[in-house]
């Protein structure tokens, strides 16, 4: 036993202190051995007392620290006691604020972490973690940063077997706070944010790989660590950027792409929602750089299949901000467009539909805030500020638009044709029904903007769409609404529809080569790309291609065309041509272009001069461009012959002068050789391959519905039809005794006109039921099918109200029915019912 000297009680305290004669040692309490006796104390005890030098600065006593990993190694059913130990020690360095023995023990802890890996080290984690805790805690930065890097080395360890019972709450927490670190000292700021935002890194990387620490996915985990790392993305300074590793910004930027990758499918929604209401809560969506780059990281971070999730958060998170201020609004449409703009690349899965059925909503209620509500709103406000949110109205629109054809624009084709029919279904169209869109609220000012906005996001979902077969592009419940459009009076809208038509139909990028109207010298030189036409495009041709000749015969003679309709009008004639035209059709383009040119000679609908020397120039543009393209000889002849007359007399008849030089009042018809003669382009084409007899043949535009339409009668007009017409339109009895003379009589005999008037109409039909196309035949006879329902429905319907009758009718007024009855003597019978 050692001996120990008594050395004299002061006269201050009176007390005695012990002093060991080789080295200084803890007083041994609580466990039962002799506090006197050094040889009963534990082995793992003295172990541990040696590694601590007399002097701190001196360090960890290597050599007895490698007996001390030897002992644990060796015994590992001892590693919790060490641990228990050290963590005593500690704690009673870091009250007594002796630092220099708290790093050393906590680098006896890091060795004893790194050398010992067995199923007994779970019971050291314990108190290794309470040691890491208490350094945190503490108010020094130097402790928080030491034990921030303990508990980073024990996070990058792999074990073998997960914990039960372990939980990292208190850690999430403790390093969140010093991520938002204020300290008034940037170079310690900087240290204490590093620290946790490592912290938070270990955290993740012990967590999301151990199935049995599902929880750290859970909200209030995620609302800590997410906004953290935000907090130290946003506070980012350029000049900071080199710093690398030690740089919050871009430690922080680490973190989150690893917390995301990290991210398995049902944990998307709690890992995207904390995003969302940090940019809310620090006002980040206006505006918006930060926020997209947030979401560049994400959409680039997660799984492609993932992608959908986040689609989905962003629009709900935009219907929760229907009613805020636009530009915030257009912020969070924005970083939508760069979400689709990714996602579109891979994998969107289901969310097709919806996100395109979410921003035309959005898009429907920007033109209510800025026509309807936000100008009653705005009604006691001044001129300015009422411009200032029409503008601002107008960047909700536009990023909305973009964002619809730009997502549209990476799908792929299959599914763009879908989006495409879907799009086209929002479309409002005058004279059908919309379910989607009502357009009574928002008036015939909103219903063209909504229109207006669409077409143009189709426009971008239809540029580059390369379909195989045009039925595929141009279906017909889609062709039907589009021709609709480009029959209503505003040219703008016809000009989109035009456009749509280009994309679609012009699979070989030749029309940047057809741009602007012009008569072409040499068409070869333009190197023009076409294939043969296939047989599913010849089977289009046949069914519809009439419909698409009518509405541009009908398209061309609208008053309020300008020089960009004819353009487009004369690129869409050249399309046709290049990629649809066979010999059939090439004949059918040709009476189209004749049937424009008597139309604006004949001028029979009054149109303005512009319009009728414009069709001019795009008869005399096209036919030339056809000439070169059939290269038939005398049909180029002609049509030459016919632009060099034009040149020198008639200039305005060509499109280079007719959009800069003044019109004359009236066009010369006498002078035939100024214009493209029938009887010329029928012996031209003579030869064989085209069957130049139908060009005899007017072309006259299919009647279709939307005529039927027009003509039709109202519903009150129809129901107010009452028998007594039908009695007034007989003749009248004493009309029908004609006086007979004898010059009614030479009539009745001479019939010889008569018949030869009647031979000369069969001869006219024969011929044109042998020479006309199907199409036109088809046309005719629906036209008289459609005339004889049209006579039907009327007829049908004045036997739905019955004739009133002496008995009385039931007529229910206030929820009471109540009879009233007609006198016999009051009633109006037809003629034939009364003898």
């Amino acid at each position: 036993m050692r001996r120990y000297r008594q050395v004299p009680r002061s006269e201050a305290d009176g007390t005695f202190r012990y002093r060991r004669s080789r080295q200084r040692t803890s007083i041994l309490n609580s466990l039962g051995v002799c506090g006197c006796c050094g040889r009963c104390r534990p082995r793992y005890k003295r172990l541990v007392d040696n590694i601590f030098p007399e002097d701190p600065k001196d360090g960890l006593v290597k050599s007895d620290m490698e007996k001390l990993t030897f002992f644990a190694v060796s015994a590992p059913e001892k590693l919790d006691r060490i641990g228990e130990y050290l963590a005593e020690r500690l704690s009673r360095d870091v009250v007594r604020h002796r630092y220099g023995y708290v790093v050393i023990a906590m680098e006896a802890l890091d060795q004893l972490l790194m050398a010992c890996h067995s199923q007994s080290i779970k019971p050291f984690v314990e108190s290794f973690l309470h040691m890491v805790a208490k350094l945190l805690e503490s108010k020094e930065p130097d402790l928080q940063v030491l034990g921030t890097n303990s508990f980073v080395k024990f996070a990058n360890i792999e074990e073998d077997t997960p914990s039960y019972h372990r939980r990292y709450d208190f850690f999430v927490s403790q390093f969140s706070a010093m991520c938002h670190s204020t300290h008034e000292d940037p170079e310690t700021r900087t240290r204490i944010r590093v620290a946790g935002i490592k912290g938070l890194q270990g955290v993740v990387r012990k967590t999301v790989n151990d199935e049995l620490q599902a929880i750290i996915w859970e909200p209030q985990h995620m609302d800590k660590l997410i906004p953290s790392m935000l907090f130290n993305m946003q506070d980012n300074d350029d000049s900071d950027r080199a710093g690398g590793e030690e740089n919050p910004a871009a430690l922080a930027e680490s973190c989150f792409r690893e917390l995301l990758g990290r991210a398995a499918y049902g944990n998307m929604n709690n890992a995207v929602r904390p995003v969302l209401v940090h940019l809310d809560n620090h006002r980040l969506w206006d505006p918006n750089e930060f926020a997209v780059s947030c979401f560049r990281i994400i959409m680039y971070s997660i799984q492609a299949q993932h992608s959908h999730h986040v689609i989905q958060q962003v629009l709900n998170h935009l219907d929760t901000h229907s009613k805020n201020t636009p530009r915030v609004r257009a912020g969070i449409v924005q970083v939508l467009l760069e979400t689709v703009a990714i996602a579109a690349k891979g994998s969107v899965g289901p969310t097709v539909l919806e996100v395109f059925n979410t921003l035309l909503k959005h898009l429907r209620m920007s033109v209510d805030f800025e026509l309807g509500e936000g100008s009653r709103r705005n009604s006691g406000t001044s001129l300015s500020s009422g411009r200032v949110k029409e503008n601002e109205e107008r960047i909700v629109q536009n990023a909305i638009i973009q964002t619809i054809g730009f997502f549209g624009g990476n799908l792929p084709d299959y599914q763009r044709a879908e989006v495409m029919m879907f799009i086209m279904g929002k479309v409002p169209v005058y004279g059908t029904p919309c379910h989607t869109l009502d357009t009574v609220k928002i008036g015939h000012q909103g219903t063209k903007r909504i229109q207006t906005m669409l077409l143009s996001s189709l426009i971008m979902v239809t540029s580059g769409f390369k379909c195989k077969t045009i039925s595929a592009g141009l279906p017909a419940a889609f062709l039907e609404p589009l021709c609709s459009i480009s029959l209503m009076e505003d040219s703008e809208l016809r000009q989109l529809v035009l456009e749509i038509l280009h994309n679609i139909i012009d699979r070989h990028d030749n029309r940047a080569k057809l741009r602007g109207i012009r008569i072409i010298p040499n068409v070869a030189a333009l190197k023009i790309k076409r294939e043969k036409i296939s047989k599913q495009d010849v089977g289009f041709m046949k069914k519809h291609g009439q419909q698409l000749y009518r509405h541009i015969y009908l398209g061309c003679k609208e008053d309020d065309n300008v020089q960009k309709n004819f353009e487009l009008l004369f690129t869409a004639l050249a399309l046709l041509t290049i990629e649809l035209a066979n010999e059939e059709v090439v004949i059918d383009l040709i009476r189209l272009s004749l049937a424009l040119q008597d139309m604006a000679l004949a001028n029979e609908e009054n149109m303005p001069m512009f319009i009728r020397c414009g069709i001019m120039a795009l008869v005399a543009a096209y036919l030339n461009f056809l000439s070169q393209m059939i290269a038939n000889p005398a049909f180029c002849q002609h049509v030459s012959k016919v632009i060099e007359l034009r040149n020198m007399d008639a200039p305005y008849l060509l499109p280079e002068h007719v959009f800069r030089e003044n019109l004359p009042e009236s066009l010369d018809c006498e002078d035939r050789a100024m214009y493209f003669q029938t009887a010329d382009l029928a012996d031209a084409l003579s030869g064989p391959g085209y069957n130049a007899e139908r060009l005899a043949i007017p072309y006259v535009p299919q009647v279709t519905d939307e005529d039927r339409l027009t003509r039709r009668k109202s519903f009150v007009d129809t129901i107010s039809l009452q028998v007594d017409i039908l009695s007034n339109s007989l003749p009248d009895q004493s009309t029908l005794a004609e006086e007979i003379t004898f010059e009614t009589l030479k009539k009745a005999i001479d019939t010889t006109g008569l018949e030869e008037q009647e031979r000369e109409r069969r001869r006219q039909v024969m011929e044109k039921f042998q020479k006309a196309p199907f199409e036109e035949i088809a046309a005719h006879c629906e036209s008289k099918a459609n005339m004889l329902h049209d006579r039907l429905a009327q007829i049908f319907e004045l036997t739905i109200r019955p004739p009133p009758s002496p008995s009385g009718t039931v007529t229910v007024t206030s929820g009471h029915a109540q009879y009233q009855s007609v006198p016999v003597y009051e009633m109006k019978f037809p003629d034939l019912c009364v003898y």
